[in-house]
Order: structure tokens, then sequence, then C-alpha cells
């Protein structure tokens, strides 16, 4: 399956804010934004450009695609998904975002960030409802349960971004039991509940042109 195999940090600074996708180096001084307040590229200092409306539409959707790291393709389904369905479609596409397993194992805080989400439900270390699960875009529903099996329950990455995120608890639509590394979806996220700073009005008028 396609993936984005470049370096990520450039992603932030392209977008101007963390995207927090390098986990815990987002939180220290290490991190890109820190250090280089500029887009990447040699023009990266001097451009000073103004964006049209359509730029900052375009703008708005790169930083929601990549901060849940799928690609055009992907995010164009999700859309036109959202678009058919009969609630407001900007909060229903970043419902469908936020309901994928990668980043509900994310936002339970057993991996630090969404790519290493990805790589744990890939190398099979990450159960539905005691099933195992392999396909990070897999769409987590209410009550479902989701779980670091059995033999995974040892592995570091899972113990240290539990420690370091103290995520899992902050949400009200999840419930996150560390004793047990397991957590449940107990109801598809309203918009106030989700906690990404995005304009996503300005992606359902970039794709409705």
């Amino acid at each position: 399956m396609a993936r984005y195999t470049e370096a990520v940090c450039k992603l932030c600074r392209r977008e101007g804010e963390k995207l927090f996708l390098k986990g815990s180096r987002c939180y220290t001084e290490k991190c890109a934004i820190e250090r280089r307040q500029y887009a990447p590229g040699q023009h990266g200092q001097t451009s000073r450009r103004k964006l049209s409306s359509y730029g900052i539409q375009l703008r708005e959707k790169q930083k929601v695609r990549r901060t849940y790291g799928v690609l055009e393709r992907q995010f164009r389904n999700y859309f036109h998904e959202a678009d058919r369905r009969t609630g407001v479609t900007g909060e229903e596409l970043l419902q469908l975002l936020e309901t994928r397993l990668d980043n509900i194992v994310y936002r339970l805080g057993f991996a630090p960030s969404r790519k290493s989400a990805r790589q744990l439900i890939r190398h099979r270390h990450v159960t539905v409802n005691g099933g195992l699960v392999d396909v990070p875009s897999y769409h987590v529903r209410p009550h479902e349960i989701i779980k670091i099996k059995d033999k995974s329950k040892n592995l570091e990455l899972v113990h240290s971004a539990l420690r370091d995120s103290g995520r899992g608890n902050d949400l009200p639509w999840l419930r996150l039991n560390k004793a047990s590394l397991e957590g449940e979806m107990l109801e598809v996220p309203k918009r106030s509940d989700i906690p990404l700073t995005a304009n996503e009005q300005l992606i359902v008028e970039l794709y409705s042109k």
C-alpha cells in the first residue's frame, strides 16, 4: 500500500504549525517548528506571497490530511462519503477520520504518533472485540473494544507512549483501562470533542468548487 516515506518534520514546517507527526519529539526543543519557523525549501525564508482564497482552502485540506496520515485519494473518498451523509459535511468528514483504528489507538495513548499506531496495527498487535485487525483504516464503531493483544502487552513502545502522552482519559468519547491495555469508543465524537485546530468548512468549500 502506498504511503508517505519522506521526512515528516517538513510537513509541519510547510503548514506552519505542529501536526504532532513524530510523537514525543514534538514536545521537545528538537521539534522542527521550534528550530526553524519557516517553510522548507530554498525560498522558505523569503516567500511572503499572500495566499488566495483557494490557497487558504488548500492549505487547510493539506493540514488535516497530513495530520491523519492519509493520501489524497483516501482523503477525497472520505469527503465523498461524508458528503453523502445527512449531517454537516465537515463534521462528518472529521468523524470518519477520527474513527479510523490507527487514530483511536493513538488517541488512547497506545502509540506516540499515528504512524506508530499504524505500525502496531500492521504488525498484528491490536485486537478489536477480541479479533485481530491489521487494517489501520478499519472503521471503529461505538462500544467496540480496542485492546493490545496479550502476547504484545510487554511492548516498550506501548508503555512509554502511555507514560509520555497522558492521553486516553482526556476525551469523553473514549474509555481507557491502562491496567489491561484496552479502550472503548463510547460514541461517535462530536466536533467540540475532537482536539483538532482546523476549519473543516474550508475543505468543504474546496471540494465543492
